[in-house]
């Protein structure tokens, strides 16, 4: 009897592993966000984020840390930026997670036009968002970019009057994501 589990066991064992999914990781990334109000130009990028994306399945993940984001004006901006407006302590990530709507083979080389449909996670508050996305598949990985905006009042973050002519209330992102195939098993 233990002979024939350990059979069946070598037998079934491979066939699961070869139909759990492949999720290909987020190699490299830039996240950007741009606030353009009459009285100043904010920016601030992260190269930090984490993601997993399933070609097959066409699904995906993005989590990016608010505390890594660099370059604004001054240490006070950052400092106003996590401890204010994102409560970054409380909301420490913000994410992206859904599926991408065309029926694209992501197996086949080239250049795709998309959109993701997804949840868009911002200070606690998950809003359901269609993302325009430029995808391109090529031997290295899948490159995925895209420009999109939010407005901040959609995410219960809100801006003093006293500054509201310094922050915007459309946050413009820009992603620029590397998803890499994991390396293949003997």
């Amino acid at each position: 009897m233990r002979a024939f589990q350990l059979l069946v066991f070598s037998v079934v064992a491979p066939l699961l592993s070869a139909q759990a999914p492949v999720h290909w990781k987020l190699q490299r990334s830039v996240v950007s966000l741009l606030s353009e109000a009459p009285m100043e130009r904010i920016t601030a990028q992260t190269t930090l984020s984490t993601g997993l994306l399933d070609p097959a399945a066409r699904t995906f993940a993005v989590q990016v840390p608010m505390t890594s984001l660099e370059g604004f004006n001054s240490p006070l901006q950052r400092e106003h930026f996590n401890e204010n407006y994102m409560v970054s302590r409380t909301y420490p990530n913000a994410s992206f997670a859904g599926r991408i709507i065309e029926s694209v083979d992501l197996a086949v080389p080239g250049t795709y036009s998309v959109r993701a449909k997804g949840k868009l996670l911002v200070r606690g508050v998950e809003k359901e968002r269609i993302i325009a996305c430029k995808l391109v598949v090529a031997p290295e990985g899948i490159r995925v970019t895209t420009t999109f905006d939010v407005a901040v009042d959609e995410h219960a973050i809100r801006v003093p009057r006293v500054v509201q002519q310094k922050v915007a209330s459309v946050v413009q992102i820009t992603v620029d994501a590397l998803f890499k195939t994991p390396p293949s098993s003997p």
